[in-house]
């Protein structure tokens, strides 16, 4: 069931920002889901891929980055369907976060997340196992 009853893809202007005030560079690149929701001033860097699944919770301040040009990496970042990212967490390039995962706030995640972990810290680690 969705959260919302009239989910809409969003519309970004020149500088790739949304009316959410959420930006994605590259969006030419980015997969949303629908009933996917991005929190405000989230930053998604899609150069190399960003497929975000349907009714994902991605708080504000998230950074999504398929591209680090400090180490050169990168790689398509998937969230699959149902997952929750917390506020100011970090997904960093090549990462697959799992169906229902979560990931608390404030947490960098460079590893894929299984379906259904809850993983939090710098860098995330697993808490726990959710049924799905």
């Amino acid at each position: 069931m969705s959260r919302f009853n009239n989910w809409q893809e969003p519309e970004f202007d020149a500088r790739g920002m949304t009316r959410w005030q959420w930006i994605c560079q590259h969006h030419q690149n980015l997969k949303l889901g629908e009933g996917s929701d991005i929190g405000a001033f989230s930053y998604l860097n899609a150069k190399h891929g960003v497929e975000i699944g349907e009714e994902v919770q991605i708080g504000s301040h998230v950074s999504i980055y398929s591209e680090n040009t400090i180490d050169n990496t990168h790689g398509r970042v998937v969230i699959k369907k149902g997952a929750k990212i917390g506020s100011h967490s970090v997904i960093f390039p090549g990462v697959t976060i799992g169906e229902k995962a979560v990931v608390g706030a404030f947490s960098l995640v460079k590893k894929d997340v299984p379906a259904g972990a809850v993983v939090a810290g710098v860098t995330a680690k697993p808490l726990e196992r959710r049924n799905r």
